[in-house]
């Protein structure tokens, strides 16, 4: 038959797999695996063997997937070899001489793929994080910048505000988690005017007044495109200097911004948007948990007297979207989600549990929407181009899934032939603040599927926006800062841009790719920590709901953490088991379904891989 082009997928046993045409997979024995990478795109023959399944043959590299690999080091003979990521490959590559490097049996390596050659790029401390530098060259995040790009951010310099809206006497907040150092957003809301209507200024950092579009620091950005949070480590989009000093806004420090600005009636409706450039000047950093105790009377000194006011000015504001949210549907992003606590002294981790949103989170979550959602119509009316962020409505296959699956958890959804965003809020009423709420929330996500970049306006299903895009942190994302400069350019007096540029498609994808990757990392290296923490609790006997059925069994989210855990197919009674109705079911002796609880004892764990292996009892 003619070659057919795929991707290829490694199997840590040795083998591997073509996947190509959508849904199709042959198999590659592991000889023909050897030359090649997890992710990499070849051409190649499908055949049908005896057993009755199809081998991929004569393979030909056509893109190489990743710039960098794992492993240790090991020798045979003299000469040195990496041990690959068994991930990432099944065999053990050889390592060019010259790097002037010194390589010892056992040592970690990061090494540089550079044609046909494996070039040493860094020793891995010995008292580093093993999984994390793993995993991040897994999914190729690139966890340190060139040094003409350091260097570059040393020397960058803000211009002169002096045609800037001023804009340092309006008491402005930042909120954020006491963490954070990448503080992109600040919010000011001024006295509510005759109608009762308010002024709510979103101030987000001017990016590309410090990164220059083409220059070596905004290529960089765009090649990272988002930085990524892995447990314990953020990898940022920017250099440290620009993404937590510089262009950052931190408290009692003059920043450009481009502020947004929201006049927000007592019914929640914007009526006005204004965006500008602007200097600002943050009077109080806050926290999510103190801002919480402050509205909830807990604490009144958490905030500052100075900026009392505007707390509570914001707090209105968010409160008036929310019922207008409400009206429409949709969920809410703030939400319940699993995280890890470290030992601040040794890095390693100590607990896992589920950490649920504040009051401070709805209304930041709140604002920083109604501001992304503004600037999208804003866009539109003008006719510039954006990076729209659209999610489409499922169709009646996936509602069903849905249904069925809510059913297993107890929930009669009743959805009908069609999902609104109104039957989405309904539904997540009925299970928000139940034990259950953290999986029905995790097999909601993989049933929606995520959002993604365009540059054609469309809903935002999940969010019940008829048009959504990403403006409010450009520290962190490449999209907001792409948003930023279509603003000033159009607000310079340029018209020469048109909706619709193609330019900005081709980009789209490739965000999409490497928002993809680094949400793979971030669940990843999630799951690596929690097998570490189950490392120490084998035997103990754990509840949860199946929130996934794979060929290799069930994943079991388990009640409490937020971590799932997986049950093989070849252990469960009464077998052998097929997987039956798209995924939702798994049928042998007995039926398992998505939803369904579920006892079972922990017997085993495997960090590099990040499985928590559990067994029924």
């Amino acid at each position: 038959m003619d070659k057919v082009l795929g991707k290829i997928s490694v199997n840590p046993r040795g083998f591997g797999f073509l996947n190509y045409d959508g849904d199709k997979t042959a198999f590659i024995v592991p000889p023909d695996l050897n030359p090649f990478l997890d992710g990499d795109v070849v051409r190649a023959r499908v055949v049908a063997a005896e057993n009755g399944r199809f081998n991929a043959v004569d393979l030909v590299l056509e893109q190489r997937a990743r710039g960098e690999l794992f492993g240790s080091i090991v020798f045979r003979g003299r000469k040195p070899f990496l041990r690959v990521d068994r991930l990432v490959s099944n065999t053990d590559w050889p390592l060019a001489s010259g790097s002037g490097l010194e390589l010892e049996e056992g040592l970690y390596l990061v090494a540089a793929l550079d044609g046909a050659k494996l070039m040493p790029l860094r020793i891995v401390e010995t008292e580093a994080d093993l999984g994390l530098e793993r995993c991040g060259v897994r999914h190729g995040i690139r966890s340190f910048f060139p040094e003409e790009v350091l260097q570059a951010a040393r020397q960058t310099r803000s211009p002169v505000a002096s045609t800037r809206r001023d804009l340092r006497e309006c008491p402005t907040v930042t909120i954020d988690a006491p963490s954070t150092t990448d503080i992109d957003d600040a919010l000011s809301a001024l006295p509510p005017e005759a109608d009762g209507a308010l002024r709510v200024l979103v101030s987000i950092a001017d990016v590309d007044a410090a990164v220059p579009e083409g220059s070596v620091l905004d290529l960089e950005a765009r090649r990272r495109a988002t930085s990524v949070y892995m447990a314990g480590r953020v990898i940022p989009m920017l250099p440290d200097e620009l993404s937590s000093h510089s262009v950052s806004l931190l408290p009692r420090q003059e920043r450009l911004a481009m502020t947004a600005e929201l006049r927000i009636d007592p019914e929640g409706q914007i009526t006005a948007v204004d965006v500008y450039e602007s200097l600002i000047c943050s009077h109080a950093r806050l926290s999510y948990e103190a801002v919480s105790q402050f509205l909830l009377g807990e604490n009144p000194e958490a905030v500052p007297e100075e900026v009392a006011p505007t707390v509570r000015r914001l707090r209105t504001a968010a409160a008036r979207l929310g019922q207008v949210r409400a009206a429409r549907g949709g969920v809410e992003l703030a939400s319940e989600e699993a995280y890890v606590s470290f030992d601040p002294t040794t890095r390693q981790p100590t607990g896992l549990e589920p950490r649920g949103e504040t009051m401070a989170h709805r209304i930041v979550e709140r604002l920083m929407v109604a501001a992304n959602e503004a600037i999208a119509a804003w866009l539109v009316d003008r006719g510039l181009p954006g990076m729209f962020r659209v999610h489409p409505e499922p169709d009646g296959e996936k509602v069903q899934m849905l249904a069925a699956s809510a059913r297993h958890f107890g929930i009669e959804a009743g959805f009908g032939p069609r999902l609104s965003p109104r039957g989405l809020a309904a539904f997540e009423a009925q299970y928000r603040g139940t034990d259950v709420a953290l999986a029905l929330r995790t097999v909601l996500g993989r049933t929606l599927g995520p959002a993604r970049y365009t540059v054609h306006p469309g809903q935002h299903f999940g969010l019940g926006a008829p048009l959504y895009l990403h403006f409010t942190s450009p520290i962190r994302r490449y999209a907001d800062l792409m948003v930023h400069r279509v603003i000033k350019r159009y607000l310079a007096g340029d018209r020469s841009q048109v909706a619709g540029d193609p330019a900005f498609e081709e980009l789209a994808g490739h965000l999409n790719e490497a928002t993809w990757k680094a949400s793979k990392a971030e669940a990843e290296r999630m799951r690596m920590l929690v097998a570490r923490i189950f490392r120490d609790r084998i035997g103990e006997v754990v509840e949860g709901n199946v929130v996934a059925i794979k060929p290799f069994g069930l994943v079991v989210q388990m009640l409490g953490t937020g971590a799932t855990g997986t049950i093989a197919t070849e252990s469960l009674p009464d077998g052998p088991y097929r997987v039956e109705r798209h995924g939702q079911e798994l049928v042998g002796g007995q039926r398992f379904a998505v939803g369904d609880w579920v006892e079972a004892r922990v017997i085993n764990t495997n960090e590099d891989l990040g499985r928590v292996e559990l067994e029924l009892v």
